[in-house]
């Protein structure tokens, strides 16, 4: 079976969509509608015109696209398409955090679970997150719930910034040290990377912030410090320059969940619909709509 022509049926038939992260298989980038980071998936989920939207990334990416488009049916091609990064912070972490600092603002990475965006007062990307938080009018703010771009923030900012929990982190980022990342090339990182690899970029990016900055170098070799199928989707962008992993081993376990043919079965048997909770996603929606605007 050509799964990649039944896909182009399926979607026609159902006026369907497919948004994919730059994280995925080159084969789930290759059959995208749409391909981006958080913060360009997130506005690209406001502006679809379809009645289904089949989600090529991680289940918050999936849960935010709900939130946004309550009138459309998500899908999720697999179930196991986790953040582990997003497991770290619960709700409870946040309300005792909000007890002990009651003027604080509290600034959620959209790498986190609806619940726990219900009680943001705004979410970030990685794109965005020291715009987002220089927005705000308080002295302190909550972050979570990732250390290492809590750190980036406050390298940028003269805000009090405290890491909800003190040691959240990605693993596939955290493991990209600079004992394991080559150097041959001009560096980009990711604000995901622990501070001391960040102290060695030439700069440091969100996944869409690579691709602007690739776009205006005169350099022709990059190393890519990030999950490593980045490269696919740099390469495809840029085939006269040259791109290469900056450690082999940055492998993101959730995202490749997600196949061709898993998405073809997905849009088969309309699997796996994500649901949020209408209370939790009212208020959800109304810190992600808050970062939107100020983005």
């Amino acid at each position: 079976m050509n799964y990649v022509d039944e896909i182009k049926k399926l979607k026609k038939e159902m006026n369907a969509v497919i948004l994919a992260h730059n994280y995925q298989r080159g084969e789930v980038q290759r059959i995208a509608d749409f391909l981006g980071d958080s913060l360009e998936l997130a506005r690209k989920a406001t502006s679809i015109d379809a009645d289904y939207i089949v989600f090529a990334g991680v289940d918050f990416m999936a849960e935010t696209a709900a939130i946004l488009n309550p009138d459309k049916v998500v899908l999720i091609p697999s179930k196991t398409a986790s953040c582990e990064m997003a497991r770290y912070l619960t709700p409870e972490i946040i309300l005792e955090a909000k007890r002990k600092y009651p003027d604080a603002k509290v600034v959620l990475y959209v790498n986190s679970t609806a619940a726990c965006k219900a009680l943001a007062d705004i979410t970030c990307t990685s794109a965005n997150a020291v715009k987002v938080v220089n927005s705000l009018d308080a002295d302190t703010i909550l972050f979570g719930p990732d250390a290492n771009l809590a750190h980036y923030v406050s390298e940028r900012t003269n805000k009090k910034i405290i890491p909800l929990p003190p040691n959240g982190h990605c693993y596939v980022h955290t493991n990209l040290t600079p004992e394991v990342v080559r150097r041959d090339g001009v560096l980009m990182v990711h604000p995901e990377c622990p501070p001391e690899l960040q102290k060695e970029a030439d700069v440091i990016a969100s996944t869409g912030g690579m691709v602007k900055f690739v776009a205006k170098s005169d350099a022709r070799r990059f190393v890519v410090a990030t999950e490593r199928d980045m490269v696919e989707r740099l390469r495809s962008l840029f085939p006269d320059k040259e791109f290469v992993p900056a450690w082999e081993n940055a492998i993101c376990l959730g995202m490749k969940q997600i196949t061709v043919r898993k998405i073809y079965e997905s849009l088969r048997d309309k699997k796996y619909v994500v649901k949020v909770d209408e209370k939790i996603a009212e208020r959800a929606r109304m810190a992600i709509e808050r970062m939107l605007e100020v983005s």
